[in-house]
């Protein structure tokens, strides 16, 4: 099976921020490089004219041209508890790879909670899989309050989870459909309750035929 790949809570400077910024950009180019994707109307039919963008693009996600098995994990769950991709393999899995200290992990939170509520009784599960070392819940448990997050929230302390997936920049979110074929990525923060991201959803639910 192959795999691939700020003050937030606590604090960091304008300068660290822009810097992780501009770090997220080039390492999601180096991702890229592993990812067979899929390249906007290289199914022809457009003579020439710009392509119309299709769901993936509209919702910025990148979009992978072969299903790729999801690479397996156990975690640890918050407040106590386990958890693995196998449990939600019948769902469409949001994977969202972040952590504390990651500002643009905070933006996205809010709409990763409304995404999951609005289609969470459809088949859509939101797992959030925080990279903190150590996984301090000391941290950990605050944080989640003051969000008012419901979602899982698994715990990756070392790291391993993460790596096995290549996440080289956060947030990290990945999008795998029920069988567990990962269909999309995105690296940054992203509106995961706009118009367009719904659109996305409603493609790859458990029992949609929209996807092509």
């Amino acid at each position: 099976m192959r795999s691939w790949a700020s003050n937030a809570i606590l604090g960091a400077s304008r300068r660290e921020a822009l810097i992780r910024a501009a770090l997220a950009i080039v390492l999601l180019g180096a991702v890229v490089v592993f990812l067979p994707l899929r390249r906007a109307g290289e199914d022809g039919g457009h003579h020439g004219l710009a392509p119309a963008l299709d769901p993936f693009e509209k919702a910025g996600i990148v979009e992978l041209k072969e299903g790729q098995q999801a690479p397996a994990f156990t975690l640890a769950t918050l407040p106590s508890g386990s958890a693995s991709l196998a449990d939600h393999r019948d769902k469409l899995v949001v994977l969202n790879f972040w952590a504390t200290w990651c500002h643009p992990c905070a933006l996205e939170m809010p709409s990763l909670e409304a995404l999951w509520r609005r289609y969470q009784a459809r088949g859509l599960v939101v797992l959030a899989v925080s990279v903190d070392r150590g996984s301090p819940r000391g941290l950990l448990e605050p944080y989640v309050r003051n969000l008012k997050l419901t979602f899982p929230i698994l715990l990756d302390p070392d790291s391993k989870t993460s790596n096995g997936w290549r996440v080289t920049a956060l947030p990290a979110t990945f999008l795998v459909r029920p069988g567990g074929e990962v269909t999309g990525m995105a690296v940054g923060a992203h509106e995961w309750n706009s118009d367009e991201m719904r659109a996305l959803v409603e493609r790859l639910l458990p029992g949609s035929h929209g996807h092509e």
